[in-house]
């Protein structure tokens, strides 16, 4: 829960209510009377995924919100996998064989070689509405959420080396060896490293009494290559293990509880447009990826792409800061486009 609260007198049920919203990478709007702390609708507590890491005990239940609905994706499930084509349909399908999937809540899973290599979570680490927030209308009782609805986050543990944590498990995926860059290396004191700099052959590893650097120890007989690993991440040639929409702009009714309307945000990314495995085919577009901020005007809904793409016209660039209370147009600059605006 990262975004600012947004601050709303509503009516409910033709009831006056002082209310405060708040977004979150969940996916979904926590709705409460500000003044007695009390849900404008049911939160009711839900049963979620338990956690399977040994010594670890998670809530049977979670509060998951009855209204508004969710805004953006709250998990990963089979049908939330990229479907473009059946073939690569057939590919995410074995990219996720590789992962945990499941509903709002999913727990980090031990991490293991042979599977899972982590559970796989949308609106944990990131997803839905990030620090930038949302906009709200006072006079529509509307809010406006820009959300990511492809902002996929692994959560994976391993033993760590004694040497490293004297935790149980840290976040990380298993692999036959722990990194060797992320063990603590051999530190010394202060005492120690000024001897050094001093050209005097101090053993790091030593702190506390001084003594000499032992005698270097022989190399040891080489040991035969472990066997190479399958590297598994959370794409398909290039593509989104998730199907689109990637990034939504959404209008919430707080009198109703309602979604009004949903549409995607952001132009078709270059490398599904471009894509081989697409070519000839017509892609909706398919919105962007992406924490991005917005802001509301008496008339428009004005919100940036997360991201930069190419248009038929003009060379790869950045957006322009400028906005105006009409629709965006493209600006005469080369590479250059207004920040878009939505019309409500």
């Amino acid at each position: 829960m990262s975004a600012a609260p947004l601050l709303a007198d509503i009516t409910v049920d033709g009831r006056a209510v002082k209310a405060v919203a708040l977004p979150t990478k969940q996916g979904y709007l926590y709705v409460f009377d500000r003044i007695t702390g009390q849900p404008v609708w049911p939160i009711p507590e839900r049963p979620v995924p338990q956690s399977t890491v040994p010594g670890e005990k998670t809530s049977p239940t979670q509060p998951i919100p009855t209204k508004p609905p969710a805004y953006s994706r709250t998990g990963v499930l089979e049908s939330d996998l990229i479907d473009f084509t059946p073939a690569l349909k057939q590919e995410g399908l074995e990219v996720a064989k590789h992962y945990q999937l499941g509903p709002m809540y999913l727990p980090p899973a031990v991490s293991k070689l042979s599977g899972p290599i982590a559970a796989l979570t949308h609106g944990t680490l990131s997803g839905g509405v990030n620090w930038p927030g949302s906009s709200y209308d006072p006079e529509l009782h509307t809010a406006f959420v820009h959300a990511c609805n492809a902002c996929l986050s692994p959560l994976g543990l391993v033993k760590p080396p004694k040497e490293f944590s004297d935790l149980d498990y840290v976040m990380g995926t298993d692999r036959p060896s722990f990194p060797a860059d992320s063990r603590r290396r051999g530190r010394s004191c202060g005492r120690c490293a000024a001897r050094t700099r001093r050209g005097a052959r101090w053993s790091r590893a030593a702190c506390g009494p001084w003594r000499t650097a032992a005698a270097p120890a022989p190399a040891p007989a080489p040991t035969p290559a472990p066997p190479p690993v399958q590297i598994v991440g959370t794409t398909v040639q290039g593509l989104s293990l998730l199907k689109p929409p990637y990034g939504t702009v959404n209008a919430l009714n707080l009198d109703k509880g309602e979604l009004t309307w949903q549409v995607p945000h952001g132009d078709t990314p270059d490398n599904v447009r471009n894509h081989p495995a697409l070519r000839g085919m017509n892609i909706p577009k398919t919105g962007q990826s992406g924490n991005v901020g917005l802001a509301v005007t008496k008339t428009l809904v004005v919100v940036g792409d997360p991201s930069v793409t190419t248009t038929p016209d003009h060379p790869r660039g950045g957006c322009c800061a400028r906005t105006t209370r009409r629709a965006a147009k493209k600006s005469a600059l080369s590479g250059c486009r207004r920040r878009r605006a939505v019309r409500r």
